[in-house]
């Protein structure tokens, strides 16, 4: 029986597997639910502003900390990020992705390089920042709560 070996093809091959199948634990979109009691690192998200909000915070594959917020009811109404890449905005804005293309899509050509703001009916993204120094915030304005202000969201 042949014994197996070390191989450097393989060596990276499961190390790419691991890679895709290790999450940086389940995460919703905006308007969804904020998984409740725990996420997957098993700690309890947040009571922030005597319970008008709950916070998760979380790393993603660009090592860029995200921010999520939700209402005491578990619905995700806010992201703010803050790291050396992107976050996956399509991912983070889930059902609001189109609106802020459209949004995006209006904005006077030749504008400032390092920030944006698209404000549309249903949800406001921010995003801005030097090379690998993004930060930025998006939120449903409609779905705040009554004394929670898009400041509180940091």
């Amino acid at each position: 029986m042949r014994i197996p070996c070390f191989s450097p093809a393989l060596a990276i091959r499961t190390v790419m597997a691991a890679l895709l199948c290790v999450g940086t634990g389940a995460r919703a979109e905006l308007g969804g639910t904020m998984p409740i009691p725990a996420d997957s690192t098993g700690t309890a998200p947040q009571t922030l502003l005597n319970g008008a909000l709950r916070l998760r915070t979380l790393t993603d594959a660009g090592n860029t900390t995200i921010n999520e917020y939700a209402t005491s009811t578990g619905q995700i109404i806010a992201y703010t990020w803050q790291g050396p890449t992107m976050p996956d905005l399509r991912a983070l804005l889930g059902p609001y992705a189109g609106s802020y293309r459209t949004g995006a899509a209006g904005l006077a050509p030749g504008g400032d390089l390092h920030a944006s703001r698209v404000v549309r009916p249903d949800v406001i993204v921010e995003s801005g920042g030097p090379m690998r120094g993004y930060v930025g915030r998006a939120w449903l304005p409609a779905a705040l709560p009554p004394g929670v202000a898009a400041s509180d969201l940091r």
